[in-house]
């Protein structure tokens, strides 16, 4: 089952490189979250993925949107992976399979033991608003199918200054 849009998203509360719990979605204030989920260390479109996203951290934070990035990896790949990205956004580790499903993602397993030893989620973008409502998704089931940041934080910007509706949510 995928997180519908106009619905609340899962509480799902993982640690951080920080050093401290975050909860998935949640913002401060009346911010909003962009969960954004890698598939993993082992995935070089990710670390170009992350590297870009570096450059449109600004324009988050100017429309008012925290990041956070996360993955099923452990701590010590995580904290590896991202040494030397760089990026200004809260770095989560440690997502399970079930919490992955609760997300709706795409799971695969490793093509073999050289790629990861684990089960990993394909990419997912979530933009969650300030009441914990699931405003925007994007879910895929390939490293290939990304959506371009810029446009997501313009996106985003736009949503928020124009107050445009949550898009997708026809139950018939």
């Amino acid at each position: 089952m995928k997180p519908q849009t106009g619905k609340s998203f899962p509480a799902i509360t993982l640690p951080t490189l920080s050093g401290k719990d975050v909860t998935l979605g949640k913002a401060s204030g009346d911010n909003w979250a962009l969960v954004l989920v890698y598939r993993g260390a082992h995935c070089p479109l990710c670390r170009l993925q992350l590297k870009a996203m570096q450059k449109h951290v600004a324009a988050f934070t100017e429309a008012g949107v925290e990041i956070t990035v996360v993955s099923g990896d452990p701590e010590e790949k995580a904290r590896n992976f991202h040494s030397d990205i760089k990026l200004d956004a809260e770095v989560a580790y440690g997502l399970s399979i079930a919490q992955m499903k609760e997300l709706g993602l795409y799971i695969s397993e490793p093509r073999s033991a050289a790629e990861t030893d684990r089960p990993y989620a394909e990419p997912g973008l979530f933009v969650v608003n300030d009441e914990g409502i699931l405003h925007l998704a994007d879910i895929s089931n390939a490293p290939f199918s990304r959506p371009d940041m810029g446009a997501i934080a313009g996106g985003v910007k736009y949503i928020r200054e124009n107050n445009y509706p949550i898009r997708g949510d026809y139950q018939g």
